[in-house]
């Protein structure tokens, strides 16, 4: 039979605004969400729903079975703990500013850490669902692949899913709108570096110079032909180049060597393979030109987020039925932005990603306005029964009861 529980989602949320205010405060970068970690770890213990620790270093996997486990199924929900290097600013507008100078929750994981323990709380209390689910905190979204490093230790192994969900507040929309889309959503994220090694000198003598300033602008000019020739228009990416770092800071002095650092955007593995190759092979080519040389790495950050089809239409039925048919957009424009669900889609686990709407447009100085990775952002608590919700049904009507 299943239990009523004595907890409203309105009522839960109201406790997880609480604690996601004391995540806030004390927020954790890559691998050192250790507030965030415990605080995961009292409260499950509390209501007594088991879980495992050191996934990730810092994170944590708990499993809630359903009042009938006959299914046989498993879902998978994940939540991100880490925060940003950000100096935050804003403290008349939020005062649960963070205590840790340099580090903030600019992008609203403490938000979903929350939102993520109050399903756990509401699911352990109702059980309204036929299967098992998996809550799954994960740490170091941010560029330090904490998705791939709870896989690598053991994650799917030893709790496998047959489906994996995750969200995230979206500053860019109004709060009662929710956004996804089927197939790609968001995009793989990469990065490079690239060193150019020439000849230093004076600079009113550079014809004894090779000089790495003006291939380092050469490269990053020519860099975007391999988007604007390289790549199908149909498809979409993005070469950046982020950081053009040399030089001793003397106005008469052509240094040795200049470093490149830069960010890479796609979504078809076939482009993220060409442009991989193809920005080292440029880059030298160019270099070897002016006769200097070139090192250069590449790292597979992110993953593309790619959302299954039919797993889509589940949750955009579901959006519909928390904020109603009109605030859902089904069709919204891939992002270029990096999600390291990614990671946990692309080991063989069908998925879905949402945004949930936070802005609020008739405060223009609100917080919850604010983009993501800003120093005057803040996740928008009054969000967090509709990611309860959200979460809740998702395990309810993939796993109904017989």
């Amino acid at each position: 039979m299943t239990k009523t529980t004595s907890n409203s989602i309105a009522t839960i949320a109201e406790e997880m605004t609480a604690y996601r205010r004391a995540m806030h405060e004390n927020p954790g970068t890559a691998y050192e969400e250790n507030f965030a970690s415990d605080l995961v770890a009292e409260k499950l213990t509390e209501w007594g729903i088991p879980f495992e620790r050191g996934y990730g270093k810092t994170g944590i996997v708990a499993t809630i079975e359903g009042d009938q486990n006959s299914s046989g199924k498993t879902v998978g929900l994940r939540a991100d703990m880490d925060a940003l290097d950000i100096l935050e600013e804003g403290a008349e507008r939020k005062p649960h500013i963070s205590k840790i100078p340099g580090k903030m929750h600019g992008c609203g994981h403490d938000g979903h850490t929350a939102t993520l323990l109050g399903a756990a709380k509401y699911l352990n209390d109702t059980r309204n669902f036929n299967g098992k689910v998996h809550l799954i905190f994960q740490p170091a979204e941010e560029g330090a692949k904490g998705a791939q490093a709870m896989i690598d230790d053991g994650l799917f192994d030893k709790y496998p899913c047959d489906s994996v969900f995750a969200l995230h507040n979206w500053p860019f929309e109004p709060r009662g709108k929710m956004v996804i889309r089927p197939g790609n959503f968001m995009a793989a994220s990469d990065r490079f570096k690239l060193v150019i090694k020439g000849k230093g000198g004076h600079a009113a003598l550079p014809h004894n110079t090779v000089d790495p300033v003006i291939i380092a602008c050469q490269i990053t000019t020519c860099l975007q032909s391999l988007v604007s020739r390289g790549v199908d228009p149909i498809d979409s990416a993005v070469i950046s180049v982020t950081n053009i770092n040399g030089g001793t800071g003397a106005d008469n002095v052509i240094p040795d060597d200049v470093t490149l650092l830069g960010s890479v955007r796609s979504f078809k593995p076939a482009t993220r393979d060409f442009l991989e190759e193809k920005i080292e092979t440029l880059a030298g080519a160019i270099a070897d030109t002016y006769g200097a040389t070139i090192e250069f790495s590449y790292d597979r950050v992110i993953d593309p987020t790619y959302n299954d089809p039919a797993l889509t239409a589940l949750c955009a039925d579901i959006a519909r039925s928390i904020v109603g048919d009109d605030n859902v957009n089904d069709d919204v424009d891939p992002c270029m932005g990096g999600e390291d669900f990614g990671a946990m889609i692309g080991a063989g686990r069908p998925g879905a990603y949402i945004w949930v709407g936070q802005s609020e447009p008739d405060e223009p100085d609100s917080p919850h306005n604010a983009s993501v990775h800003t120093p005057r952002y803040d996740f928008n608590d009054k969000i967090l029964p509709t990611g309860i919700e959200y979460f809740a049904k998702i395990v309810e009507r993939s796993m109904p009861k017989t």
